[in-house]
């Protein structure tokens, strides 16, 4: 008896701790202002598939994340135990798990995964380092047919592992029943000279191994030199895609001043998962700032532009290397504003949040959606606030999602 009663109060106690908490929650998250946005122009129904990902800032010991979906904002301290354990996810990633539970068990990085109507593959190279410095290092792949749910999931060595230092996953393809993943490296160096490559490792999925490892890039350089392989914003990560860009920077670090940029030596470079060519981007008319800060989805290249007053969109097509359109978006453009964009069916996704000297939001943030061909606006919107105390409060705008 004494057993049960005991158990009886432990549970007591918990519920006790569980509502307590979910209380508090509830009476903070309620003292906090609810941002919304208010129409200008078109229809609100444009919102529907908009996800904004953002923190509230007050001073510097105040920070809550947020998400404002289908017009509503969500704190973090309003989510449920589990999914503030897990972190904000990926509305990619939350999908795939709903559809495939078991598969996704552990897996929660989108650059490590590709989709298509019959497959889910998944790559990820699992690194730790031994007592005597060396690394050891695998690859966790895992693969899932859509039809039947049938899962294959197996661990190789990565080849050559006793000379990387370092290895990131930036990119998941299936071409021809092969698993093809990119890789950015540091090497490892007993020197001052530092070594940075680029690794496309091909996989056999039915033999379960390694057919090649291919040194895309290599560069080697020693301080104050500098070189970084960076990949424009995937605008369409885990979908299957011919064409991946990389940008090739190479500058110089000043012990007094900023870091310098040897814009003869940098470049953009596109590989073509089908073809297996390595080349130089041939830009035009599009800046190599610009081209490696915008936004790729595998045929095309999204560039923003700040022009006459206006922002801008190039559409650069990435098979032909031809600028193939051009769209002025109906909305001002201002230095001190801070711009996020996202480009799906269609559609330019563009939210502008701009910030005074303080960190705090001086203006409501504005969101614009238009037709990404004719520049022709779909929605244009403003974010409103139920607080009187708000401008206390800094907004800052950490990503968009585009369901």
């Amino acid at each position: 008896m004494k057993r049960y009663l005991c158990s009886i109060i432990i549970g007591m106690v918990v519920i006790l701790c569980i509502g307590t908490y979910y209380v508090k929650v509830a009476s903070s998250a309620s003292g906090l202002p609810k941002y919304t946005f208010k129409t200008l122009e078109g229809s609100d129904k444009e919102l529907d598939p908009v996800i904004i990902n953002a923190t509230l800032q007050n001073g510097s010991n105040f920070y809550e994340p947020l998400t404002i979906e289908s017009n509503t904002t969500t704190y973090a301290s309003e989510s449920s135990y589990l999914e503030n354990l897990t972190g904000r996810q990926d509305h990619q990633i939350e999908r795939l798990i709903k559809e495939h539970r078991s598969f996704m068990r552990g897996k929660d990085s989108i650059s490590s995964l590709y989709e298509d109507d019959d497959f889910l593959a998944y790559a990820w190279v699992n690194s730790e380092f031994t007592n005597n410095g060396k690394m050891e290092a695998e690859f966790d792949i895992g693969l899932l047919e859509k039809k039947d749910e049938e899962e294959t999931s197996f661990q190789i060595e990565l080849p050559n592992q006793e000379r990387i230092m370092n290895v990131d996953v930036r990119d998941v393809q299936l071409v021809h029943s092969k698993l093809q993943v990119l890789t950015m490296i540091d090497v490892n160096s007993n020197n001052e000279k530092q070594t940075k490559e680029v690794h496309l490792y091909t996989i056999d999925l039915a033999n379960k191994k390694v057919l090649s490892d291919k040194t895309l890039l290599s560069e080697t350089f020693t301080y104050p030199n500098q070189v970084d392989f960076e990949m424009p914003i995937d605008g369409a990560p885990s979908q299957p895609n011919n064409m991946v860009l990389i940008s090739l920077i190479k500058g110089v670090n000043h012990e007094e001043g900023p870091f310098e940029e040897k814009l003869k030596e940098s470049k953009l470079l596109s590989y073509n998962y089908e073809t297996e060519k390595l080349e130089t981007v041939k830009k035009g008319s599009l800046s190599l700032d610009m081209a490696r800060s915008g936004y790729a989805d595998g045929k095309n290249l999204y560039a923003v532009e700040m022009k006459s007053g206006k922002y801008r969109i190039k559409t650069f097509d990435l098979s032909s290397q031809t600028l193939t359109n051009d769209t002025e978006l109906d909305i001002a453009a201002n230095k001190e504003e801070q711009y996020t964009a996202a480009f799906k069916n269609g559609r330019v996704y563009f939210l502008l949040n701009e910030m005074n000297q303080e960190g705090k939001s001086s203006k409501p943030a504005k969101l614009l959606i238009a037709d990404l061909k004719t520049g022709k606006t779909l929605y244009k919107g403003e974010t409103v606030i139920n607080k009187k105390n708000s401008k206390s409060f800094g907004l800052f705008i950490d990503d968009l999602e585009i369901k």
